[in-house]
C-alpha cells in the first residue's frame, strides 16, 4: 500500500476511535469530562486536517502556513478538489471549535453549544470520506474502512 494510503488509513482509524469515545448523554458531564469531550472534537478536526495536508502534499500543493493556515488549508482543499463545498462549510464549524478549545478555559465549555458538533460529527466524517472516494483520493483505503 502506498505511503499516502497508509497515512490516510491511520488518520481515519484514529478519527473513528475518537468518535467512539463520545458518550450518549453529554448534558450531565462534569467540567473535566466536558474538557475530555472537547479534546475528542479537537482530535477529530486535527485528523481531518492531517488527511488534507497529506493529500495536498501528494498533489504537490503548497501547504499553507502563517496566522490563518487552518482556514487556508480548508480553502486549498476545496479549491483543489479534495473536498466539496458543503463539506468545507461544515468543517469550518469544527475549525472554529478547535480555535475556541485551544484558546479558552475548559470551564467555559457548555454541552448545549457542543451538542450540534457532537451529533453531526459522524455524518461529517461519512461525507468527508465520500468526497475522498468521489475525487479518487485514497480510494481503496476509504472503501476498506467502511
Amino acid at each position: 500500500m502506498p505511503r499516502i494510503e497508509q497515512k490516510v488509513a491511520a488518520e481515519l482509524e484514529n478519527i473513528a476511535a475518537a468518535l467512539s469515545l463520545i458518550p450518549d448523554d453529554i448534558q450531565n458531564l462534569s467540567t473535566l469530562e466536558l474538557a475530555g469531550l472537547g479534546a475528542v472534537l479537537h482530535s477529530v478536526y486535527n485528523g481531518i486536517e492531517n488527511i488534507l495536508k497529506q493529500i495536498l502534499k501528494e498533489k504537490e500543493f503548497e501547504i499553507p502556513d502563517g496566522t490563518f493556515w487552518h482556514r487556508d488549508l480548508l480553502d486549498a482543499a476545496v479549491s483543489g478538489g479534495v473536498i466539496s463545498p458543503p463539506v468545507f462549510e461544515r468543517t469550518k464549524e469544527y475549525m472554529a471549535f478547535r480555535h475556541y478549545f485551544a484558546h479558552a478555559y475548559a470551564l467555559n465549555l457548555k454541552p448545549e453549544r457542543m451538542r450540534p458538533l457532537i451529533e453531526s460529527a459522524p455524518q461529517l466524517i461519512r461525507d468527508f470520506k465520500q468526497d475522498l472516494i468521489e475525487n479518487g483520493i485514497a480510494l481503496g483505503v476509504v472503501q476498506k474502512l467502511e
